[in-house]
């Protein structure tokens, strides 16, 4: 670029007087040479000559010369490095492009570039425009000559017109506008095929079907009307299956919800001939499986502290469905009191435990003394149900000892723990946790929990429970170190027991209190099968393309391994390593392929994870195509052209400077000069110096006075 100044020449005016008066001298000037010709004066031409003189001479005319530094225009390449770019060699090709847009624009004199690389916009899409009007900010407006896109053509945040920085105003106050250059990857239009979801239900009733709504598109393909294509859906460890899908239609897909907790379903269709990529030909649904309002049936014995613990938290779920029956007075007691008066309606027995039983997802006696109120038929019934997948939640208390109790019932088959004759004890206590209570998810990370039997801790409770026998897994002790909650799984079912009546202490912070809720929350719903309480569960998930994997177990064991598979197939296994928290080990794998990646454990749980896209936007169309861009490009007179398949020589158009609007075709780009400078130096000179005025109006004046002197 030449550092030398530039002459320019122009010319201008100085009044040697204020204007209105050259305005009065014009006037009078005019109306004498009216005047002489109407009286057809001789002389008339010369004299007004003569004043001509004078007052172009009072005007001051003047020729300015200046001296001009030109300045730099600058030329914005703004590269395309998106997600969409990572295809085939698309970002090799746009880096070489970029290098060799800038040697071939330094050889332009007058012109330079500033490159902008653009990357992954999170879940916004390419944003190439945001990027040019920010790159261009600290650039004054007469110094840029406009803007080249090296990109697949898929840009996301384009404008219906120009962009403010590509139309500014030059010197006259006219706006202009800005060629916008496109260098495209690729040979010419692509063509691609993407699965979409249009529809997917976040949470499905266990049990019932939800259905999902899809659409496979062809785009870039003329003949796509009428096709069809084969739509693979694979869930879990099941088999495979296909449904066929009309191209470019949407279609319902009805899946079954067959388990709480997440469940994945991946979808893809096959591969279209000479597609641009296959990476949006799959995509992964997220289904979170619920149950139906849980139903809890509530039985309580004589009216005690718990029971309205009990009603308060079971009531404040929305997902249950409470019904609670108070026995205030068993059978064999007869005072004489009204039925009326002890109770609203009569206790339904046969049709709660013989007709409806089967409709509870879990049954809490809460200080029930049976006494002859439900017989054992339907005592029998409640373990079968137990058996056959129910839950069931006793809280015991002095009721459990002496004769009639529930332990010299049917019930006694799948009690987890047997109460001895003397098993009442009445002592102050903080319950702990045993070493599998700090294991299992009821009641690991409890708040407040104590470290040791002489530590601060929970609040006491005062009254327990002495067992002489336990079938189950202790999670809580009491006083000498005696069982306080013990689970157990009878068959399909689940059973626990809280061997002592005074949970509700806790919730009157006594001596500090204790996680009453939370306990009595997490135990409810172990019993009616939380997938996230599962004692032993193995659970994996996928970000920032890490497969991070989790495994809980109750007993104490090394971490072992776990059988990873991949998406395509492959498998490897994968040693787990412990954690902080007791039973818990963790393992990171690298997951970078889509798909759903499957984990086992030697014990045959497993677990699914799938990666989430990043910008979903992004891979909604994979093509290299013009059709995006090409509208606006031709509208500033800038120019498309294909980079061809060369990643390492990548196609360029000639690139040139022109004077006034640029004129751009495929094969050549045209940056408009905006001759931009910076004033230097400036002088003024007369046009009619003094002495030659004189000169001109005594020439005119003689021979004005000559015309005359021969009249």
């Amino acid at each position: 670029m030449p550092s030398l100044d530039r002459l320019h020449h122009m010319t201008g005016f100085q009044p040697l007087v204020p204007v209105w008066v050259l305005y009065a001298l014009g006037a009078a000037l005019v109306a004498m040479g009216i005047a002489g010709i109407i009286r057809r004066t001789r002389a008339t031409v010369w004299r007004v000559l003569a004043g001509a003189g004078i007052l172009a001479w009072l005007c001051g005319p003047q020729r300015l010369s200046e001296s001009w530094r030109p300045l730099p225009q600058t030329a914005l390449v703004v590269v395309d490095q998106s997600a969409s770019m990572s295809i085939r060699d698309r970002a090799v090709m746009a880096h070489r492009a970029a290098e060799r847009v800038q040697e071939e624009i330094g050889h332009i004199e007058g012109l330079r570039t500033r490159t902008i690389t653009v990357r992954d916009a999170h879940h916004d899409g390419t944003r190439l425009f945001s990027a040019l009007s920010q790159a261009a900010s600290d650039i004054p407006p007469s110094r840029l000559a406009g803007a080249v896109m090296i990109t697949d053509g898929q840009v996301h945040d384009i404008p219906p017109q120009p962009p403010e920085i590509l139309t500014p105003t030059d010197t006259d106050g006219r706006r202009i506008t800005l060629p916008l250059h496109v260098l495209l990857t690729g040979r010419g239009e692509e063509t691609d095929r993407r699965l979409r979801i249009l529809q997917a239900p976040p949470y499905g009733i266990v049990g019932q079907d939800v259905t999902i709504r899809v659409e496979v598109d062809d785009l870039g393909r003329a003949d796509a009307r009428g096709a069809t294509a084969e739509l693979t859906l694979t869930q879990g460890g099941a088999q495979p299956v296909s449904h066929t899908v009309r191209i470019g239609q949407p279609e319902d897909i009805t899946l079954p919800v067959t388990h709480p907790g997440p469940m994945l379903v991946g979808l893809s269709v096959p591969e279209l001939p000479g597609e641009a990529s296959t990476l949006n030909n799959e995509d992964i649904v997220r289904i979170n499986g619920v149950r139906d309002r849980l139903r809890v049936l509530l039985v309580s014995g004589t009216p005690n502290q718990g029971e309205r613990v009990w009603r308060r938290l079971l009531k404040a779920d929305p997902s249950v469905d409470l019904v609670h029956f108070t026995i205030l007075r068993p059978p064999d007691k007869d005072d004489g009191t009204p039925l009326s008066d002890l109770a609203l309606i009569a206790f339904p027995v046969n049709e709660l435990f013989q007709q409806k039983i089967g409709q509870f997802d879990l049954i809490i006696l809460d200080g029930f003394e049976n006494h002859g109120i439900l017989p054992q038929a339907y005592l029998r019934n409640i373990a079968n149900h137990v058996r056959e997948g129910g839950g069931l939640l006793l809280i015991g208390g002095p009721e459990f000892i002496g004769p009639g109790s529930l332990q010299d019932t049917p019930l006694s088959e799948i009690l987890p723990a047997h109460v001895a004759t003397d098993g009442v004890v009445e002592q102050r206590f903080r319950p702990m946790l045993t070493e599998t209570g700090q294991r299992h998810p009821v009641t690991a990370e409890l708040p407040g929990a104590p470290s040791s039997a002489d530590g601060a801790g929970w609040g006491p409770w005062y009254r327990s429970l002495k067992s002489d026998s336990v079938n189950g897994e202790v999670l809580m002790t009491g006083p000498d170190h005696q069982p306080l909650l013990v689970l157990d799984h009878a068959d399909k079912g689940r059973v626990a027991f809280l061997m002592s009546d005074q949970a509700w202490l806790w919730s009157h912070g006594e001596g500090g209190g204790g996680p009453q809720s939370e306990l009595l929350r997490r135990i409810s719903h172990w019993l009616m099968k939380e997938p996230e309480l599962e004692e032993n569960q193995l659970e994996a998930d996928i970000s920032g393309g890490q497969l991070n994997i989790t495994r809980r177990t109750l007993v104490p064991a090394p971490p072992g391994e776990v059988r990873v598979t991949a998406p395509d197939g492959t498998t490897r296994q994968v040693a787990l390593a412990p954690t902080g928290a007791k039973g818990m080990t963790t393992a990171h794998v690298p997951a970078h392929e889509s798909g759903i990646w499957s984990v086992r454990d030697s014990d045959g749980h497993e677990a699914f994870a799938a990666p989430r896209a990043d910008d979903p936007e992004e891979f909604a169309d994979l093509r290299a195509t013009a059709t995006r861009l090409q509208p606006l490009a031709t509208l500033t007179g800038g120019g498309v052209h294909w980079l061809d398949d060369r990643a390492d020589a990548p196609s360029l158009p000639a690139m040139r400077m022109v004077d006034g609007a640029p004129h751009s075709t495929p094969a050549r780009f045209d940056f408009p000069a905006r001759h931009a400078h910076v004033v230097t130096g400036q002088q003024a000179n007369a046009v009619l110096p003094a002495w030659g005025v004189l000169l001109f109006v005594m020439s005119m004046l003689m021979i004005g006075w000559w015309r005359e002197g021969r009249g």
